[in-house]
């Protein structure tokens, strides 16, 4: 099983928010997601569908 540690430093989407200067609550409300879904996903609690991660990526793409 993995540790917090490990789930922590495969973590792009929280790296990607972090640089980008936005937050979980941003992407949960550009997505129309509740934040509590987003933070799961920012901890690897559980992983978005694909839809959901081309979406995150497209949000993301060139945002600085």
């Amino acid at each position: 099983m993995e540790t917090k540690t490990e789930r922590q430093k495969l973590n792009r989407i929280k790296a990607v928010l972090a640089e980008t200067g936005h937050t979980g609550k941003w992407l949960a409300e550009q997505l129309g997601k509740d934040p509590v879904t987003v933070s799961k996903w920012c901890t690897n609690i559980s992983q978005p569908d694909i839809q959901t991660l081309t979406k995150i990526s497209e949000l993301l793409e060139g945002v600085s």
